[in-house]
């Protein structure tokens, strides 16, 4: 089968990509640089070079694919010209449904995120699929995005009957994170000992293979039209911090901020960078992620298990596949990947 994946050479999108090859498909992936993943090109998946603001590198690359896989996304906490994220998560995805409806294909996964679901409460239980949100409810460019792209995707398939079906990864950690994603970053940062001190929010943690597993999944028992939350474990930032530890042998900051000081510093931190440093280097503190800490992000994702058969790996699993792979990668200084290593047999 021919397939096409956009945002192959991402975190997800990468390990969709290698899936597929590995099930035997026809893989062509849709990047803006042939070179970001050699190892795709190895795996035999088709490098075509194309943007997916550009509706003609889009259209040319899905003709003839029997499936569709949109990862591609603008996923930052921090972006000096939003309209830029907005012409790659919105204007894009409509390039792609776009493109979709012309090349006929049978199936078509896009990938939302959680973060554009409703927050669960603190000590109310997680969000679903089904739990009402609005606009208004979402936190930064990144989320608004997203959120709004959900919508157009939805109007391809309620006006024009397109066969696709939305997932929403919530956190995804593991192997291959080589940007690394604002989660992978907050994993270096503690497997460098620069952690010393959390906030009091939650998340919710999946193996980004799980994620990867759960995109074929969708397209092979998905309804059209429908929604599933690919999760794992909802788990508060501490005891993810415990969870690292134990995995790697380095201490979990044991002092927990107070959540207003920190949203102060944010919006200094954030002034700072636009308004002094031009928005040539992002803020020290995101003034974006200090406010999604604000807000619990568990949610439940019984209907992809129930209706997908997703898997769901234990979180510590996922947490050393993550720290072993930057270890071994060159995220850590040598005296903690020494550490680690020691902890976790690399």
């Amino acid at each position: 089968m021919k397939v096409l994946v956009t945002g192959a050479t991402g975190f997800v999108g990468f390990h969709v990509a290698v899936k597929l090859a590995g099930r035997g498909d026809d893989v062509r992936a849709l990047v803006r640089d042939e070179k970001a993943a050699p190892e795709l090109s190895r795996l035999g998946v088709e490098m075509i070079k194309g943007d997916v603001r550009d509706f003609g590198s889009v259209s040319g690359a899905a003709r003839g694919c029997e499936e569709i896989y949109h990862l591609a996304a603008d996923y930052r906490l921090w972006v000096p010209d939003p309209a830029q994220m907005y012409g790659t998560n919105v204007a894009g995805t409509v390039n792609v449904m776009r493109a979709a409806m012309e090349s006929g294909a049978g199936r078509i996964v896009y990938t939302s995120t959680v973060g554009a679901l409703a927050p669960s409460k603190k000590n109310g239980p997680p969000s679903t699929e089904d739990t009402p949100v609005s606009l208004t409810d979402m936190t930064g460019h990144y989320k608004r995005s997203k959120f709004l792209a959900e919508r157009e995707v939805e109007k391809f398939f309620a006006q024009k009957g397109l066969p696709v079906v939305i997932v929403n990864p919530s956190t995804p950690i593991g192997a291959m994170d080589r940007k690394p994603t604002p989660t992978g970053a907050m994993i270096v940062s503690f497997l460098n000992g620069k952690v010393p001190a959390y906030l009091d929010t939650g998340l919710n943690f999946v193996n980004v293979e799980d994620v990867a597993e759960g995109h074929l999944l969708a397209a092979r028992y998905g309804k059209p039209g429908g929604k599933y939350i690919l999760g794992g474990h909802n788990m508060t930032l501490k005891d993810f911090y415990l969870e690292l530890s134990a995995v790697s042998g380095i201490k979990a900051p044991s002092v927990k901020l107070p959540y207003l000081p920190v949203l102060a510093a944010a919006y200094v931190s954030e002034g700072f960078s636009r308004f002094f440093l031009f928005g040539k280097k992002p803020p020290a503190i995101p003034l974006t992620g200090v406010k999604m800490a604000g807000k619990y992000m568990f949610y439940d994702s019984a209907k992809a298990q129930r209706e997908l058969g997703m898997p769901v790996t234990p979180v510590r699993e996922a947490v050393r596949q993550a720290a072993e792979w930057f270890a071994a990668n060159g995220y850590v200084s040598s005296g903690k990947t020494r550490k680690i290593g020691a902890a976790i047999c690399i």
